[in-house]
């Protein structure tokens, strides 16, 4: 799914306005808002700015998606090679699903 997808679906979501409200507040047909969220279409930037102000929203003011994510441990993995990361994930599922016993002992 494509940046204009994401923007628009949050924008829209957030105002809670369905495609065909947002339709009829933009003057934008809903076949093209389906297309832009579906990923199918990429839209012009007046075309965005004008559907994301629909929603009270605009270019300016979304936040950025991924930011505040920390990249050290998604770096560490792929440095990795396929059996490592492999070996890796086996052992902590084995500590998760000690832990969920150990859970369930202490709640009995």
């Amino acid at each position: 799914m494509g940046m204009a997808a994401r923007m628009l679906r949050h924008a829209r979501r957030s105002a809670g306005l369905t495609q065909r409200g947002l339709a009829a507040r933009a003057g934008v047909p809903q076949e093209t808002i389906a297309r832009v969220e579906a990923g199918r279409s990429d839209p012009r930037v007046t075309t965005l700015d004008r559907l994301l102000e629909g929603c009270g929203f605009g270019l300016e003011h979304l936040p950025r998606l991924g930011i505040g994510i920390d990249r050290a441990q998604i770096r560490e993995r792929l440095a990795m090679s396929p059996s490592e990361r492999l070996a890796r994930a086996i052992a902590e599922d084995r500590n998760m699903l000690e832990l969920r016993a150990n859970l369930k002992r202490i709640a009995e």
